[in-house]
């Protein structure tokens, strides 16, 4: 997958984390919270190995 698919799959998993720890804050719901915390976080792997393909094509690049 490319850097730039790796972000956008990456925004896509940490907003569907926030919307489940919403949820599960407003219905008590302890379980959904941690699902929704879980996923954010690979949503922000997900971003960080796209912004670091582009950092090594831009090195690579330069080569």
């Amino acid at each position: 997958m490319g850097s730039t698919g790796d972000k956008v799959k990456g925004m896509a998993n940490e907003a569907a984390g926030n919307v489940k720890q919403g949820v599960g804050k407003a219905t008590d719901n302890t379980k959904l919270q941690t699902e929704g915390k879980v996923q954010e976080k690979k949503g922000e792997a997900q971003q960080a190995v796209g912004k670091a393909k582009d950092a090594i094509k831009k090195g690579i690049d330069k080569a």
